[in-house]
């Protein structure tokens, strides 16, 4: 909890001197940003620790617009870091009903260049997995049907759930899935930034059920 402040005051953006916390990563200032002036020291002390491997960071937001839970991530001239970091979204999406993978996508806006996920994704190197992980305010839609269910304290928890389990799944920890190497999808040949710089990896969900990614994504089947 990078905002306690400004929560307590109701607040789901601001902090109490009214600073939008997930645009300041780029130089936080001790005195009006002392959280992430913290963390930022902390993640930087790890990294440069050769006993420690940081492999993720995954910053957590709710969204006032958009249904479900889905995750940013960052684009990499690097094809293969680029396709290595769609892994945990795809295994994520195969293990909550209320994850979207469709809506899950990688960018390099100017205007995101301040949040944890671009900084850190530009500060660490290519073995770090940088993403944010945003949730709905309100409801999720569940593959199939059109029908919006309300996102209870619940749910919140048990999609967080799903994230410990997802760690498993890509640590090949789950006694429940087999370890059967399935191709990952290269990227599309055409793919390009779009306007606001978004790219999606081959084999997105366009064709896929809806709102669900499928199991030939993946890089484990589950037994």
């Amino acid at each position: 909890m990078l905002n306690p402040d400004g929560v307590y005051l109701g607040n789901y953006r601001c902090s109490l001197m009214g600073f939008d916390l997930n645009r300041h990563w780029l130089d936080p200032s001790p005195w009006a940003h002392p959280t992430l002036h913290g963390v930022k020291q902390l993640i930087i002390q790890m990294y440069n620790d050769p006993k420690t491997s940081l492999e993720f960071y995954i910053d957590i937001h709710a969204h006032s617009t958009m249904t479900n839970g889905f995750m940013y991530g960052n684009i990499f001239e690097d094809e293969e870091r680029f396709q290595r970091q769609a892994v945990f979204p795809k295994l994520l999406c195969q293990n909550a009903e209320d994850f979207s993978y469709s809506s899950t996508s990688f960018n390099r806006d100017a205007v995101k260049a301040g949040t944890g996920r671009r900084f850190l994704g530009g500060l660490l190197d290519h073995t770090s997995y940088c993403y944010t992980l945003e949730v709905s305010f309100y409801s999720y839609i569940l593959g199939g049907t059109t029908d919006a269910v309300p996102y209870t304290e619940e749910a919140y928890m048990k999609l967080g759930r799903n994230v410990a389990r997802t760690f498993l799944d890509y640590y090949r920890l789950n006694p429940m899935v087999e370890k059967v190497a399935i191709p990952m999808p290269r990227l599309r040949p055409d793919a390009e930034p779009e306007a606001s710089g978004e790219m999606r990896p081959a084999g997105d969900t366009a064709n896929l059920a809806y709102r669900r990614c499928s199991a030939a994504d993946l890089i484990y089947t589950t037994v």
